[in-house]
Parts: structure tokens; sequence; C-alpha cells
């Protein structure tokens, strides 16, 4: 994520006294806010202004009524050139009636506290979830509030991953999001859920498995959740950095805590073992490790190219219909080195911090 410092001159050449100035505006507005709306759409949000404004846009031009609905916009980890971003439009909004509010997040981070701090504030009886970095379909707000019939729980909408023809191991991985059950990206909910089952679980704090844990909270708790198929957001896939299957790795500890929560759900509908390849993996290359001082060169060196074909195996799978360009193919064969021994072992961390044990 990028960050953005507050600095003379904000995004867009806006002064800080104008900006200032915007603030004021967008918090005589909140003064004024009607005690009642029909839906209000949470956003967490940090430090990518740019990325927040597109989603603002799009949120701002919705064929809802623009006194109906508001826009909280969470901001887990405040900055100025995120505040400045929210305040202009809150300002644009405001003769309209549409409110956008500013809500910095201090406490508990990650997005799910962020996503608390959001529908804690609210003042609808509805609660529209997406992230800073979609694009709401002008549609988008009616089709989700009309899929929440009473005594719905939640409805999920649909999310739309634009992909080249040959995307990288990290879009096509993205894109996942297209097949979730439930993904906060595109998620509606009634408060008096969230208000009953206490929200996210703030433990979760990466943007990893907390949304499919609200989506099995609410089912325990009796709820029922459906599909909005016409709720459309397109997620556009953010740049990354080279090697960025590395550090996404560490998430997976995160399964752990799920796994605790709700067993039987995350054996029927998640069943996220790592590939029986990864253990294959690690057990040659602790064979070879192994092998080497005990003096049995023999089994050392077997070892050694099984795992070396292993391995091999496991990048040429990942290059499967994906990008061939040279730079790709490097980051995956020097990628697919790590990978199994971090996601075995991110896994067994967790187990030890969530205190439970985890096949």
């Amino acid at each position: 994520m990028s960050s953005s410092a507050a600095a003379p001159i904000e995004a867009g050449g806006m002064s800080a006294s104008a900006s200032r100035a915007e603030e004021a505006v967008a918090a005589d507005y909140a003064g004024a806010l009607p005690a009642r709306m029909d839906v209000s759409v949470v956003v967490p949000t940090y430090r990518r202004p740019a990325l927040l404004a597109a989603c603002l846009r799009a949120l701002c031009e919705q064929d809802y009524p623009a006194d109906r609905y508001e826009i909280i916009v969470c901001d887990d980890g405040p900055d100025e050139a995120t505040r400045a971003c929210v305040a202009r439009f809150a300002a644009a909004q405001a003769a309209r009636g549409l409110t956008v509010r500013y809500v910095p997040v201090t406490g508990s981070q990650g997005p799910a506290g962020a996503r608390n701090a959001g529908w804690q504030q609210a003042r609808s009886p509805l609660i529209a979830f997406t992230d800073d970095d979609t694009l709401p379909d002008r549609h988008w707000l009616t089709a989700g509030v009309g899929a929440l019939a009473p005594g719905v729980a939640a409805a999920s909408g649909k999310i739309v991953v634009p992909l080249p023809d040959s995307p990288t191991d990290y879009e096509a991985d993205a894109s996942g999001l297209e097949r979730a059950e439930f993904a906060t990206a595109n998620a509606f909910v009634a408060r008096k859920f969230l208000v009953s089952t206490g929200g996210f679980d703030e433990r979760f704090t990466s943007a990893w498995r907390e949304d499919s844990d609200l989506q099995f909270t609410l089912m325990q708790a009796g709820g029922e959740i459906v599909r909005a198929t016409d709720a459309v957001v397109v997620h556009p896939v953010r740049p990354a950095h080279w090697g960025v299957s590395i550090a996404q790795q560490k998430k997976s500890q995160f399964d752990a805590l799920l796994y605790k929560k709700h067993p039987h759900l995350f054996r029927t509908r998640i069943r996220a073992t790592p590939p029986l390849l990864y253990y294959a993996i690690l057990c040659a290359a602790l064979t070879a490790l192994f092998a080497v001082p005990a003096g049995h060169m023999t089994i050392a060196l077997t070892a050694l190219i099984v795992w070396l074909a292993l391995t091999g195996y496991f990048s040429v799978m990942r290059l499967h219909g994906r990008d061939r360009s040279w730079r790709h193919v490097a980051e995956m064969a020097w990628t697919s080195v790590p990978i199994p021994f971090l996601s075995i072992y991110w896994r067994l961390y967790g187990a030890f911090r969530f205190k439970v044990f985890f096949p």
C-alpha cells in the first residue's frame, strides 16, 4: 500500500487552507445529519487516497436517492491526504443531501476493526460493505438493498475482477474473489445482526478470513444469507511488488483462528490445507539436510534431486496458463522455493498463537 504524508499542497493542487475549509464544511454538515437513512456504506481504507477517490466517485454516482444513504470512510491509519480526500467529497455532495463521513480509526488495526468502527457509527438499519479499491456499479446499492428482505441477515453481491488474457500468478490468485461465497468487498448486512453477533472479530488483523468469519458467525446465529447477483462491484487488481506471493503466506496463520471458531464450516467450505506437494517438498529437504551430517551422501543426493524436481514441478504448475514473460517466469522460479516452507510455518504459527490443533 502506498503512503501519503500530510503536505502544504494536497493531491490535485489543493492548498492546506482550502482543505481545512472543506473539512469544516463537512463537519458542519455532519452535525445536521438526518436521524435515519436506509443504508450506510462502510469503506475501510489505509493510505491510498487515489484509489479511495475513484471508489467514492462511483459511490456518489449511485442511482439510489442521495438523502437515503450515507458513506462512511474508516481510515485505518489516519493521515491528512485521506482526510482531505473525504472532505472534498463531503463538501461537494452536501448540497444534494448525500452524507460523506470520515472516521479515524486509532484503536484495533486491520480491516475488521475499521469496519466495526464504521457500522457502529452508522445511522441506518442496513450496512453495505465495500473496499477502497473497488468500483461499485451505479445500480449496486439499489440491487443490494433490494435483496435484503425482512428477516434476511445478509446478502452477498457479485465481484468482477478484470484480468488480462495471460494473468500473472498474483492476478489469478486475486481473481478468486469472483468465486467467494461471501466477501466484504461486496456485502450487505442487517445492522441488528451485526449488533447481536458483535460484528467482525478484530483478531483478524489482515485482510484474510475476516469475511468468512462474519459469514459463519451469521449462519450459526440463524441468519439467512442470500445472493444479490445484480449488485456488482468491479475489483481491479492492484499493482504488486515482485515476489509478493512470499509475503502473502503470512496470512495463512488466520486459517487457524477461523478453524478454531468454526471447525465444521471450515472443513466443509474452506478446505484450505496445504497441498500434499508442500509436505513432500519439506520432507525431501529435511531428508537431505539430515543425511549430510550423518554421512549418508547417496540418500542426501537423492533427496536433493527429489526436492529440486518437486520444486520445479511446483513452479511449472504456477505458470500453467499464466504470463510467460521472463520477469514473471523468474519470479515463479524464485518464489516457488520458499513458499512451501513458509506456508507450513505460518499455519503452525497460527496454531500456536490461537492455541488450536490445526490439521
